[in-house]
């Protein structure tokens, strides 16, 4: 078992700067996230196919995520407050094996349904509760990543850290539609992709309890608050990077209080928009492609929209952010703006080619979208809080899933104009309130001393 990082220890009220994180950390925390993005967008990718397969309606395939999205609104503030009082590393771990157990059942529900063990219906409904393992206890991980690279990153490099992580979804969801097709195997058919990714998946968890260091919380908790401040990064060793964060006292995080109100808004209503686009995306492969009476044959097709959209965003937050220096405003409303041109390009797309330029253009405004809006929900409270700020961004993500995506694949079920149109209207909405709520970068990103 790995030894204890001294970086992690709770801090006295001058305290030093904690070390930065080493590259072997950041693999191990990019391999974590991901993992669980491309066993998730491997899902995806088959979902379509396996719904039309066992002859469910596409709406119900969309529902079958609502509970679990529910449970990670709910229980996602509870890890991160685990995490401050338990250490990142643990619910980390905790959520590698909901990952794990979560898509190894789903695979074995839908299988049976598949070979007839078990009705179309019945294998829906045991994939949904499979699928609640991942938003129970899956949930834990990311605020636990989260908080762990924010603690340790100075303010106005934020948004660039919190970039590579988030690009490691990015990534997974290039990995996930690319290998899904190969993962249909013989024996288990379309439901190769969950048990290959539950076993990377526990290749993944065993590297991360042998490698990263034991952890125990950097800021001693006590109820919903702290006894020490937070160990911060400055020009002299014996100062506080930003001492007037340690006038707003830490505290239990809400939702919609004043600091984090704008980021909370837009990242809900963007949230939606981009749920909405991913619950469509694969069904209309389907219909446009005429592929819905072959279902197995549109693995390949809405598995390469779905790694176009990775790619551009992977070009997003590996080239863009870095490279214009985007703080969390304009990352936000730059990329808010581009997902809707790319969404009302991909209502009127109808063939391959089309559909997956439109589908890029859309995931490279929402690859800088969710950056932005995540590292200014970070710097918008004090570094002690950066375990809750992870469990409020965590949290406010997965509400987006819990009916969005139905929703979208429901109205473009009456009408494609429907649903795009409210996709198009939802960036809109977050361009407007964002350019007049959101703090500007200067103020955001600026060392205090």
């Amino acid at each position: 078992m790995a030894d204890a990082d001294p970086s992690d220890a709770v801090t006295s009220p001058v305290a030093k700067a904690p070390k930065p994180i080493s590259r072997e950390r950041m693999t191990l925390l990019f391999a974590v996230m991901l993992t669980t993005a491309a066993g998730n967008t491997a899902m995806q990718s088959v979902m379509p196919s396996i719904g039309t397969a066992l002859e469910i309606d596409d709406v119900w395939i969309s529902l079958a995520y609502s509970w679990s999205a529910l449970l990670w609104v709910v229980c996602a503030p509870f890890w991160a407050d685990r995490s401050d009082r338990r250490g990142r590393k643990a619910m980390m771990a905790l959520g590698m094996i909901g990952f794990i157990i979560s898509m190894a059942l789903c695979g074995l529900a839908l299988w049976f349904g598949l070979i007839g063990l078990l009705s179309g219906t019945a294998a829906l409904m045991a994939f949904a509760a499979a699928r609640s393992l991942y938003g129970g206890f899956g949930s834990a991980a990311p605020p636990a990543v989260q908080a762990y690279v924010a603690s340790r990153t100075p303010r106005a490099e934020r948004t660039q850290a919190l970039s590579l992580i988030a690009s490691s979804f990015g990534l997974g969801t290039v990995i996930g539609p690319a290998l899904a097709p190969l993962m249909v195997l013989p024996f288990v058919g379309l439901t190769g992709p969950f048990i290959i990714f539950a076993l990377i998946g526990i290749i993944t968890l065993m590297a991360l309890r042998l490698r990263l260091p034991n952890d125990e919380p950097q800021f001693a908790a006590r109820g919903s608050a702290y006894d020490a401040p937070y160990a911060g990064a400055s020009h002299s060793a014996d100062l506080d990077e930003d001492e007037d964060e340690e006038e707003v006292e830490p505290h239990k995080l809400r939702w919609f209080e004043p600091r984090l109100r704008p980021w909370v808004t837009v990242g809900l209503l963007g949230g939606h928009a981009q749920a909405m686009v991913l619950g469509i995306a694969g069904f209309l492969v389907l219909d446009r492609l005429g592929l819905r009476d072959t279902p197995a044959e549109g693995t390949g097709p809405v598995g390469l929209v779905l790694m176009a959209g990775a790619i551009a965003t992977l070009l997003a937050q590996w080239g863009l952010i870095p490279r214009l220096n985007l703080g969390p405003r304009g990352a936000t409303l730059s990329g808010i703006a581009v997902a809707g041109f790319g969404v009302a390009m991909l209502g009127v797309a109808d063939d391959i080619h089309s559909i997956a330029l439109s589908f890029a253009i859309a995931s490279l405004g929402f690859g800088l979208f969710r950056p932005g809006s995540t590292s200014g929900t970070s710097l918008a409270v004090t570094r002690a809080e950066q375990g809750q700020a992870g469990g409020v961004t965590a949290s406010v993500a997965g509400a987006s899933y819990i009916y969005a995506p139905a929703l979208g694949v429901w109205l473009y079920g009456h009408s494609d104009w429907l649903g795009f149109g409210l996709i198009v209207a939802l960036c809109a909405i977050v361009f407007v309130y964002g350019w007049f709520s959101l703090q500007p970068d200067s103020k955001l990103t600026r060392e205090r001393t």
